[in-house]
């Protein structure tokens, strides 16, 4: 039992921080960020080509958002109806409660109240990520690429750490780590939920989120509004935000389960049904 807790700590702690390590030594403390950013940086107009291209940004930066935002919205609808049934069970309320049975209304009232910590966790782990991207941003104070005197902006190119203050904030600059990629980076709070229920395609979910966050943070990139490495941090602050909001709402054991495999879902499923 003991050789399987620190197995799950080593790879869902050891990995994120291994990572922040690298992208600390590789991206931080060289100018391989600068370089990557001057491949779509036009010396002549100073300005970034695909900056100036409308269809581009309201695809990749404005309809995009309806992903994150959408999921945030359903499991904040899903976590207030969770608390509706209870209130109007067929047994308090027999007329209220036929009524919603006719309407179809109640399979969803029940499968609210059934999954109510999911819709909660998915809720506080959106805020939750939201808050430590917000925090880290107005703390360091770091102005976007195409802010800065690099790339005909007004502003000093400076790190984060140079500039990082605990406790107050930092100044107006607001581009680390990567927000735009973090709200892809959230739909990582899926995966918490599918491991939960040892769902066999929750690796999946897992890599269809990193993917949908590195696709949102390097569409910024490219219009210089972010270095490559921001989207590196998004992503590791947004793992650890979700991983231990995870752990508050369910516990190491439930997610370090193996999944189930398909004929033994059903077993369960069967189990479940009978024993209720």
């Amino acid at each position: 039992m003991q050789s399987t807790s620190h197995r799950f700590y080593w790879l869902n702690f050891g990995i994120p921080l291994a990572c922040a390590a690298v992208v600390f030594l590789m991206f931080d403390m060289t100018s391989i960020d600068i370089a990557f950013s001057n491949l779509f940086f036009d010396p002549i107009t100073q300005t970034f080509p695909i900056d100036q291209v409308h269809f581009f940004e309201k695809l990749t930066h404005k309809w995009a958002r309806i992903i994150p935002n959408w999921t945030a919205e359903i499991a904040l609808i899903g976590a207030i109806l969770s608390f509706v049934w209870p209130l109007v069970t067929p047994q308090k309320h027999p007329r209220l409660g036929n009524f919603l049975e006719r309407t179809k209304a109640a399979p969803v009232l029940r499968f609210a109240r059934d999954h109510r910590r999911d819709f909660l966790f998915v809720v506080f782990a959106f805020a939750i990520c939201t808050g430590v991207i917000h925090f880290l941003k107005s703390h360091t104070s770091v102005y976007c690429p195409i802010e800065t005197t690099l790339y005909g902006g007004k502003i000093a190119h400076i790190e984060w750490y140079q500039n990082f203050q605990l406790f107050r904030e930092a100044g107006d600059g607001r581009c680390w780590p990567g927000g735009h990629a973090s709200g892809g980076f959230t739909m990582l709070a899926l995966y918490f939920v599918a491991r939960r229920y040892r769902w066999r395609f929750s690796k999946a979910v897992m890599y269809g989120s990193l993917l949908l966050g590195f696709v949102y943070g390097t569409t910024r990139v490219l219009q210089g509004w972010h270095y490559m490495s921001h989207t590196f941090w998004a992503g590791i602050f947004v793992w650890l935000a979700c991983l231990l909001t995870a752990l508050a709402f369910y516990g190491r054991v439930r997610l370090d389960q193996p999944v189930l495999q398909k004929h033994e879902r059903r077993v369960a499923v069967a189990q479940a049904q009978a024993a209720s």
